[in-house]
């Protein structure tokens, strides 16, 4: 992960700034591709919606940010421990999982 972040301020995706790891989290024997993708999916009500330059001047549209509470994505993660997140969807409005 700090490989990654290394070079935060210079990358569009990180929205050309620092960043801060305020949680890590540990899942076993998940795909990660695949989970990214559902969590994209499932994510997708609260996607951020911004158009930023990156470091060369260039519009850049982002896709990795969402607009979710903490508690929200502990709640996620523990459902995909478990197994039970696609009973529910999450809900921007409420800021909160709901079952389906």
């Amino acid at each position: 992960m700090q490989k990654r972040l290394a070079n935060a301020p210079k990358e569009a995706t990180f929205l050309c700034a620092e960043v801060e790891i305020v949680q890590k989290y540990t899942l076993y024997n998940i795909n990660g591709i695949r989970m990214e993708n559902f969590i994209h999916k499932f994510l997708a009500p609260a996607q951020l919606q911004i158009t930023i330059k990156d470091r060369f001047g260039n519009p850049f549209t982002p896709r990795e940010w969402f607009m979710v509470p903490l508690f929200v994505i502990d709640e996620i993660v523990e459902r995909l421990k478990n197994n039970t997140l696609e009973e529910y969807h999450y809900d921007p409005q409420k800021a909160a999982l709901v079952r389906r």
